[in-house]
Parts: C-alpha cells; sequence; structure tokens
C-alpha cells in the first residue's frame, strides 16, 4: 500500500512540471484515442477494467487486466487522407508483474511542396510513430502502478524530430463494489532533436477518473477529468470574453456509459465536453462531442467498434482486435 502511494506522488509531481506546458505541443498524435472502447466512452478513460490490451495505451496501471500473451491490433480513420493505428502484445511474468511492447503511428498523406512564391516543386510525406514499452506491478490485490516508456518520432518532408517520454498510472480496484479509480500523467519528458532551431512541448496531460458499476442494473458509469493542470479560461475560449469558472471546469469532463446485457458484449456512449465547445465555436455542432461504440469479449477473442468526431472535417471510425495466444 506504502508503494501505491508513493507512486501516486511520484505521478502528481509529473503534473507540477508539466504546469506551464499549455496548447504549444508537437506529436499531438499521442494524444488520439488508441482503444475503441475508450473512444466510445469520449475519447478519454483511464479507469475501466476489461481484459483489453488497447487500454494500456491510455493508462499502464491497466496492463494487470490484460491476459497473458494478448496480441492487439487498432486501426482509425482520422482526416480525410488520414490515419492512425497501433499494435501491442502483452505477457504476463511471475505473479504480479506484467509487461508489453508496443508501437503507434499517425499517417498525414501527401501533400503539395511548394516555395514562398507558390511554386509547386512536387510532394512530400508526413507521419508521426512511437515505439513503446510497458511494465505494470499489483503492489496487492486492489493496487497497481504501471509505466510506459516512449521513443517518439516525426519525419514531415526533409525535417525530423525525436523525442522521449515517459507514462506513469496508478489504479484501484474493488472488484466486490465494481468500483475502480485511477490518476494518470502522460508524456512527460521533452524533445531531443526539434524539427525547426526551438524545441516544443510534448502534449502533457494529467488525467483522473473512476468507473462503477450498478448495483442492480447492468450499467457502468465512468467520469474522467483531463488537463488538470491547465485552468486559463482562454485555453478554451475566445480571450476577448470573460469564462466563468464553472464553464472552464467542465471543460475538464468526459462521461461515459456502458451497458453490459452479457458478459461478452457492451454498448457504449461518452460525452466530451471541451470537444463539443471546441467543435461548436469553428463551427460543427452536429454530434459535436458525442461517441458511441459497442463490442464483443469472448476468453480469446475481442472485437471493439467506435464512431466519434474528433476533427470538423470528417468523422472517425475506430476499429480494435486482440487475441490471446
Amino acid at each position: 500500500m506504502k508503494r501505491g502511494f508513493g507512486f501516486l506522488l511520484l505521478l502528481l509531481s509529473g503534473g507540477v512540471s508539466g504546469h506551464a506546458q499549455e496548447s504549444s505541443s508537437v506529436f499531438n498524435f499521442l494524444k488520439l484515442p488508441t482503444s475503441s472502447h475508450a473512444a466510445a466512452l469520449g475519447g478519454h478513460n483511464i479507469s475501466i477494467i476489461e481484459d483489453d490490451a488497447a487500454l494500456t495505451f491510455h493508462n499502464p496501471a491497466l496492463l494487470s487486466s490484460v491476459s497473458d500473451k494478448t496480441l492487439n491490433f487498432n486501426f482509425m480513420n482520422y482526416m480525410q487522407g488520414s490515419n492512425a493505428g497501433s499494435a501491442s502484445f502483452i505477457k504476463t511474468a511471475r505473479e504480479r508483474s506484467t509487461w508489453g511492447i508496443g508501437a503507434q503511428f499517425a499517417h498525414y498523406g501527401s501533400m503539395k511542396e511548394t516555395t514562398a512564391a507558390n511554386e509547386i516543386l512536387g510532394t512530400f510525406s508526413a507521419i508521426d510513430m512511437a515505439v513503446n514499452g510497458l511494465y505494470s506491478y499489483n503492489f496487492n490485490d486492489r493496487w497497481a502502478g504501471g509505466v510506459t516508456a516512449k521513443m517518439v518520432y516525426s519525419k514531415y518532408g526533409e525535417y525530423s524530430s525525436f523525442a522521449m517520454a515517459v507514462d506513469l498510472g496508478l489504479n484501484y480496484y474493488n472488484e466486490e463494489q465494481d468500483f475502480s479509480v485511477s490518476v494518470v500523467s502522460s508524456n512527460l519528458g521533452g524533445q531531443i532533436k526539434a524539427l525547426g532551431e526551438i524545441r516544443e512541448h510534448l502534449p502533457f496531460d494529467l488525467q483522473a477518473g473512476f468507473s462503477i458499476g450498478m448495483a442492480h442494473a447492468p450499467v457502468r458509469v465512468s467520469l474522467t477529468m483531463t488537463d488538470i493542470t491547465r485552468w486559463r479560461s482562454d485555453y478554451y475560449y475566445n480571450p476577448e470574453k470573460e469564462s466563468s469558472f464553472g464553464k472552464i471546469l467542465l471543460n475538464h469532463f468526459v462521461v461515459g456509459v456502458d451497458l453490459l446485457p452479457t458478459d461478452y458484449l457492451y454498448i457504449s456512449a461518452g460525452f466530451n465536453i471541451r470537444r463539443a465547445n471546441e467543435m461548436k465555436a469553428a463551427g460543427s455542432s452536429h454530434g459535436a462531442g458525442l461517441t458511441v461504440g459497442t463490442g464483443v469479449q469472448l476468453s480469446r477473442f475481442k472485437l471493439g467498434l467506435a464512431y466519434g468526431k474528433y476533427h470538423v472535417s470528417a468523422h472517425s471510425i475506430l476499429f480494435n482486435l486482440s487475441y490471446s495466444l
């Protein structure tokens, strides 16, 4: 238990170091959802306890809930001509430890290369990618901690960038009450090589959330708080307008609901308040912030599908496939 609280202090101290990192950041593909289940619950979820390897990209402490020798593949169509995906392999080690390896990418297709005078020189491609190593440890029957080490690389035409980062996660799970609570510090680190002359921040995010199942209904409710270290009112709103603290606070929350008619099926819906307000401000209000999804979870085979809108120009479908060898 003491080790669990020590891990929490380390995790929160990372949040203090990331406080000054506002919206100016690179490698923002790391903020895209990887798990279709998390995507269906609003795009951010760090607390649901499932045998789902894709959830470990959101919280490495959830690694301890994944079956031994699990292969996982994920794919999402992002904006037009852009796609994102990931893959991972999970392996248990002794009684309390679990490790994994994974990779993520976002490919933005081909773009025209032009001069300052708008002369077309040709085309170039742009891609972001990351290679991850994950480890989790069960402190006892209810507390688990996890860490993800990342090597992140971007190449945009002739320019490239490289960074190192870590995610720290802590989870408490009471199986009898079907209650889970987590804290995650993600993308702690920095650029080793910048795209230009100035190094930029990584997209740090301190999150906290909980999930709880209803005692007399096949329903589970999740609430996740994101960007805990960012409280400037003009971060989410027009800086010429004054926003109340209540409006600023609401933009940090993501709510999700699971309907669990059987042990093998889930139907999910979520609402991301910040995304809804940002898309409405950009002129897109239809379905802004809403996400839905479903999944089948058999003993060795898992399949998930989620729908969401992460950019005003396109709708996205996220697909997950997992198999335990």
